[in-house]
């Protein structure tokens, strides 16, 4: 039986080992978090999931800042006033803009009617009045005029071509196409103006075996353009006239650059939003050649001349 004394004595040494038990544990509980906020793999975890972000946010501001630089480069062409500016005066053939001659990977293959073709057909003929026709060229100079058959006059690709016919008694005559024959008239077919058909046979006659081809004529002045009755700023359609050789298409350089408007079988370029309209104007004709026109205003139903033209082939 333990006395008082004894008790006592017992009771200090296991308040002694309790207390020292805590400050042990206490010691290593710091001792290990001190130990893994030092630890290297750790801080190697940490540095990637820190660093992601910001490698985010430079590829975005990269990319917004790229955007507006790929926008703004068509706006940097030269705008449709400013051109009309530069080339108020009337053109001479110093300030006139050389064509661009680079040819077209499609031409001159586009179209029907091709370079270095002959073509078999029959020859009719037409009271042909005063030279005008579905391509709305308006009144011709002379009466050596044709209309060309529906299919070959491809929704006005065949206006303005000079076509050189033939007969097989060994006659021939050049001629404009100015008009359209439809049908009953054939592939391969040409309506001629009477006094055209005249100078290859008897208007008796009736119908003529053919052959023709394209030519591109040396007696021919420079290109003109019009627009058509109507047209603005919010709506326009526009033509050339007097080309070399058949144009095979026009542009319009607006706000997003230059612009291929469809064409009409009534021979017009049309731009139904007004984009381009009294902008300058690019023509494109079989053989790929490119003119470029500046300095005209929308002036309907008003011929413009130019100081260009088509070259020979």
């Amino acid at each position: 039986m333990n006395t008082p004394r004894q008790a006592a004595r017992q009771r200090r040494r296991r308040r002694t080992l309790i207390l020292g038990t805590t400050v042990g544990l206490t010691a290593v509980s710091v001792l290990a978090y001190l130990l893994m906020g030092s630890s290297p793999d750790r801080t190697a975890d940490a540095g990637p999931a820190v660093a992601a972000p910001a490698a985010t946010s430079q590829k975005k501001a990269a990319t917004a800042t790229a955007t507006p630089s790929a926008t703004a480069s068509p706006t940097g062409s030269p705008s449709p006033k400013a051109s009309a500016t530069t080339t108020k005066a009337a053109p001479s053939p110093k300030d006139t803009p050389q064509p661009s001659r680079e040819p077209s990977t499609t031409a001159p293959s586009a179209g029907r009617i091709k370079p270095n073709t002959t073509y078999r057909g029959v020859a009719t003929a037409y009271k042909a009045g005063v030279g005008d026709g579905a391509c709305l060229f308006g009144p011709s100079p002379d009466l050596m005029v044709a209309a060309m058959n529906t299919t070959d006059y491809e929704t006005s690709g065949a206006c303005g071509a000079y076509v050189l016919v033939r007969a097989a008694n060994g006659k021939s005559i050049t001629v404009r196409i100015t008009n359209e024959c439809p049908l009953p008239c054939a592939p391969g077919q040409i309506d001629l103006s009477e006094q055209a058909f005249a100078k290859l046979a008897d208007l008796k006659l009736g119908r003529l075996p053919i052959t023709w081809s394209l030519v591109s004529p040396s007696t021919v002045g420079t290109i003109s353009i019009r627009y058509k009755t109507g047209s603005s700023q919010h709506w326009c359609a526009i033509q050339a006239i007097d080309h070399r050789n058949p144009v095979r298409g026009l542009e319009v350089r607006g706000a997003g650059g230059w612009r291929q408007l469809p064409r009409t079988a009534y021979n017009y370029f049309v731009s139904a939003d007004g984009s381009g309209c009294g902008g300058a104007i690019r023509i494109t004709d079989i053989y790929g050649e490119q003119l470029t026109v500046t300095g005209l205003t929308v002036r309907p139903n008003v011929v413009q001349p130019t100081q260009l033209q088509f070259a020979r082939h």
